[in-house]
């Protein structure tokens, strides 16, 4: 390329930014997790449409970028977005490592960076950043409330299981906060690209362990660990309580491998599909008419992240480039959430509702999550106050 044609390049980028509102999306695309890349890309896409594919009245871009469920791919990707795509906005992130590896480049380049899913207590706390947002509640929030349930349930003897890496110790922390009664076993399982999907150790000790509860954080393995735990025979001694694992992306598998055992069991999240909005009522109609299945609790932080940037960007002004006014914005978080008011705390997370969820059998025959009850109304994680905001 000659000089000419490489400043001619640059400029078009530079004018195509300019003209556009471009938002980077790293989630992840292959690996068996892909299915949950997949629902968080197909709701921010159907979040651009109702948005009519525009931000104060510049078109909306979508660069959607894979981590293969690997850190290292995750920062490599978000440089790319950065240098390369000279994307406005870094967001999406499943996986609380991928984001840990991924913000550097992103915070580092004054870009805003914002989290639909993952959310690591490194970043809740000491390592908080202004430039840094989440659509969810720090990871140890929906455990947090769970242990509440547990309490209300009068479960006495609880065995924990999760993934060896930042959100399973973070997850383990949470239900561990506010349970009353005696952690009776631990188990941090192998994560990553090649997990381990094989539990049958860790549910013969926790049978043996006298719990009468498990409590079990495996996102997109839910498959691999419930059709385990009906064959473990526990099912009717040792109840199971989930958070990110039976969830409306797991359900359909199980019901077809014929996972008996999860009916019944509880969950909490800040979400449900029956959630009672107008904006929730829209995206989940939308949604099943467009990609005919009911959206995951990840989809609809994905959902969201459109019209929050959208207000945001349109409050300020509508100039993105105005980063202080955006930031300002951001802050304020009014938009139409799907969850009805949203409200961020001092460490960008939100203060979130949280609700314990059933799983049960619709009288179509179809297994669902029904919301029972509030489980934790206007929760702040326990790390803010260890935030102190930094540009």
């Amino acid at each position: 390329m000659t000089i000419a044609a490489a400043l001619a390049a640059a400029t078009t980028t530079a004018v195509q930014a300019a003209d556009s509102v471009r938002i980077g999306f790293i989630t992840t695309l292959t690996t068996p997790a892909a299915v949950i890349g997949r629902d968080m890309q197909d709701a921010v896409n159907l979040a651009v449409e109702h948005a009519g594919g525009r931000i104060a009245g510049k078109p909306i871009e979508i660069v959607f970028e894979d981590d293969g469920l690997k850190p290292e791919l995750g920062r490599q990707k978000a440089e790319k977005l950065v240098r390369q795509d000279k994307v406005d906005i870094v967001a999406g992130f499943i996986w609380s490592n991928v984001l840990l590896a991924a913000r550097k480049p992103v915070t580092d380049a004054g870009k805003f960076l914002i989290s639909t899913n993952a959310g690591p207590s490194e970043l809740a706390g000491k390592g908080c950043h202004a430039n840094f947002f989440s659509m969810r509640g720090q990871n140890d929030m929906v455990p947090i409330a769970l242990g509440e349930v547990l309490n209300r349930r009068g479960v006495k003897k609880l065995y924990v299981m999760a993934p060896n890496y930042s959100a399973g110790k973070d997850m383990a922390a949470g239900v561990e906060w506010t349970f009353k009664g005696e952690v009776v076993g631990r188990d941090f399982t192998k994560w990553g690209d090649d997990p381990q999907l094989d539990f049958s150790a860790e549910l013969a000790k926790a049978k043996a362990s006298g719990a009468d509860a498990i409590f079990a954080f495996y996102p997109g393995r839910a498959a691999a660990f419930a059709r385990q735990y009906q064959q473990a025979g526990i099912a009717d001694s040792v109840k199971l309580y989930t958070v990110y694992t039976v969830d409306d992306i797991a359900l359909p598998r199980l019901q077809e491998a014929k996972v008996d055992a999860v009916l019944g069991t509880e969950l909490t999240d800040y979400w449900s599909p029956d959630l009672k909005t107008p904006e929730n009522a829209r995206f989940v109609a939308d949604f099943r008419a467009k990609y005919g299945r009911t959206p995951s609790n990840y989809a609809a932080a994905a959902y969201d992240l459109i019209p929050y940037v959208k207000a945001a960007v349109e409050q300020a002004g509508g100039d993105i480039g105005a980063t202080d006014k955006v930031r300002a914005a951001l802050e304020k978080a009014d938009f139409a959430s799907v969850r009805g008011r949203y409200q961020l705390g001092p460490n960008h997370f939100p203060i979130d509702t949280y609700y314990s969820l059933d799983v049960v059998a619709e009288p179509s025959g179809a297994w669902a999550l029904r919301t029972r009850e509030i489980a934790l109304k206007g929760a702040l994680d326990p790390y803010a106050r260890h935030c102190k905001l930094t540009q």
